[in-house]
């Protein structure tokens, strides 16, 4: 079979070096210890002190879908003290923390997005103790927590909100949001000519006491969610003390929704064509740093320093660096990566970008497959057009399983390999498809406000299966509950008990691999050097031994004779590494290579 000729020289570039610095956690001589839990599997001890302050710049944080991750009470829903029983499956699968969506109380408009409460716990979740209990018994595991916080909005059922709807027009109570009077005769258009991120329009009008029309308030999301105005000193001291109030309770850090999207123009002109950096007229406006400036400031009072994670949608690479200067947020979700297109070209310029839009704020880059809000890696790549946009989903997509998931599994080493932190979202490393859900179990807001055109994000969101058999799949403690999503039958082969059994399986294969980036000093710390595997392929050194290459082509690469393998996602022909294929490779030392 002809295949591409893989050379495992290279020289490491002033860029690479600086990535290196970049990227590079302190080595203290000394990782996780290992202890054995009940049944004799290996599980992560509490981390070597020495490393607590920059953890962060390596992590792997696994995302914690509280609704679908396992349910406790056996009511079909996911639960605190469902995380809490599963924390030696988190642990054996070797994440640094998790970050949980927000479990706060909330009527649900935005699956949580829209908090009611940020000092409590969603009934249906549990409590406030048990949420210090799971930050606690999780720490002891060596797994820090991150939480969401919402600063764009709150819940229309916000006790702001509230008082703000039974108050007078330019009263003290409604400036904490943005109310206006409506344009036109009678007050009855809509201030501005704004849309919204989920289709739509951005203002609802309210009512007055006596039944006659209102002012308008502004949304960026659904009504049931008002945006917060970020001028107003009690919006910004409140979202302080909140930090302080999860600080003090272990919690390790903050992951920032909607981030650039707070600071809005007061004026409300309208949306321009194109508009020069920084004068949109609600995205990532200037004044919005001196937010983050304060947040960095409340998490640098702790003696372990708390993080900030912002996720930031931006294409200007400079004005996304401007997040993650050292005086503001530590890291920023990586969005771009995540929605490319299975071509290597593609992908190797999205990483090189990644790298560039860092390098000059020496933070470290984050990587991500998918989450909440995204179809799943497994149904992506096995589709025709394999990038993801929200604007291109619909129902009845043609997926070839079979092939997203071969390339699923080369993604997630492709990620594992790179420098930085590392996202995992519950599900992806069983290799759990996207589920196209019945209209009538259907819940996300994206879906009605399309008009029924988008089938939503809760496809991502269906409970995971824990063993082969209950009506639930072993999600629920209740063998007969019923989860609150539907589950596909044969998702069955998918659950953790079926892989655990199977050495070959995703959920083996991911905790190899994180396993492997914990054990290995160049994984963790090594400056990324660029291979020549051919157009089709991405390849590249981290260090001075390890190398990853990729095969996204038709045709077979030739493996070097002297390499080993580490870990490879699939099958290898012999000597030559498969398409659809990543492979690990301890190598011998490059004399042009740093380590």
């Amino acid at each position: 079979m002809d295949s591409e000729v893989l050379s495992l020289t290279g020289r490491e570039s002033p860029a690479a070096a600086a990535d290196r610095a970049a990227n590079a956690a302190p080595s203290h001589g000394a990782t996780a210890g290992i202890v054995a839990s009940d049944d004799g599997n290996p599980l992560r001890a509490a981390e070597d002190p020495a490393l607590a302050h920059d953890w962060w710049r390596t992590a792997v944080i696994y995302q914690v879908y509280v609704r679908s991750f396992a349910d406790g009470s056996g009511d079909g829903t996911g639960d605190l003290a469902g995380v809490r029983e599963r924390l030696p499956y988190l642990a054996q699968l070797g994440v640094d923390a998790l970050w949980f969506n927000p479990w706060y109380p909330s009527p649900l408009a935005d699956a949580g997005y829209d908090v009611a409460d940020y000092r409590d716990i969603h009934p249906m979740f549990g409590d406030l103790r048990q949420a210090e209990e799971l930050i606690a018994e999780a720490r002891e595991l060596g797994i820090r927590t991150i939480i969401d916080v919402v600063p764009n909005h709150i819940s229309h059922e916000h006790p702001w909100f509230q008082e703000a709807l039974a108050s007078e027009p330019g009263s003290p109570a409604r400036e904490r949001f943005w109310f206006r009077d409506g344009l036109g005769e009678g007050g009855d258009q809509m201030p501005t000519d704004w849309v919204s991120s989920f289709q739509g329009p951005t203002w609802t009008r309210t009512t007055n006491a006596d039944g006659t029309p209102g002012q308008w308030y502004l949304h960026l999301f659904t009504p049931e969610q008002p945006d917060l105005n970020w001028n107003h000193p009690d919006v910004r001291h409140e979202h302080e003390d909140v930090l302080r109030f999860w600080f003090d309770r272990g919690v390790a850090g903050v992951r920032i929704d909607s981030a650039a999207l707070p600071v809005k123009d007061p004026s409300f002109p309208p949306l321009p064509h194109d508009p020069a950096p920084g004068e949109h007229p609600h995205l990532d406006r200037d004044e919005i740093h001196d937010i983050y400036r304060a947040w960095r400031g409340v998490a640098d009072e702790y003696d372990e320093p708390r993080i900030l994670v912002g996720e930031v949608w931006l294409a200007d690479a400079a004005r996304f660096a401007r997040y993650l200067r050292p005086d503001e947020m530590h890291t920023a979700f990586n969005f771009e990566f995540m929605t490319q297109p299975w071509e290597a070209q593609v992908l190797r310029a999205s990483i090189e970008r990644t790298l560039t839009e860092h390098r000059p704020v020496g933070a470290p880059a984050t990587w991500v497959l998918s989450n909440h809000d995204i179809t799943r890696p497994v149904t992506r790549y096995g589709r025709e057009d394999t990038g993801f946009a929200f604007d291109r989903k619909r129902f009845g997509t043609s997926t070839d399983l079979e092939l997203g998931t071969r390339r699923a599994r080369a993604a997630a080493l492709l990620t594992a390999a790179l420098p930085g932190s590392l996202y995992i979202y519950q599900g992806d490393e069983l290799g759990l498809p996207e589920v196209e859900l019945d209209r009538s179990f259907i819940e996300d807001p994206m879906h009605f406000r399309s008009g029924g055109v988008d089938p939503g994000r809760d496809g991502c969101r269906v409970p995971l299966p824990w063993s082969e058999h209950g009506a639930s799949l072993g999600f629920s403690a209740q063998p007969s509950a019923q989860p609150w999503l539907p589950q596909p039958a044969q998702w069955s082969h998918l659950s953790v008990a079926r892989q655990e059994a199977d050495p070959h399986s995703m959920l083996q294969l991911y905790r190899e691999a994180l396993s492997l980036r914990r054990e290995r000093e160049d994984m963790r710390t090594g400056a990324l050097t660029w291979l020549d595997a051919g157009p089709d392929a991405i390849a590249f050194r981290r260090g001075a031994t390890f190398a990853s290459i990729t095969n996204l082509g038709e045709r077979n690469v030739a493996l070097p004779g002297n390499a080993s393998v580490l870990l490879a996602s699939g099958p290898l022909d012999g000597t030559e590494l498969p398409p659809d294929c990543t492979v690990w490779l301890d190598v011998e030392p490059d004399p042009h290579t740093s380590a």
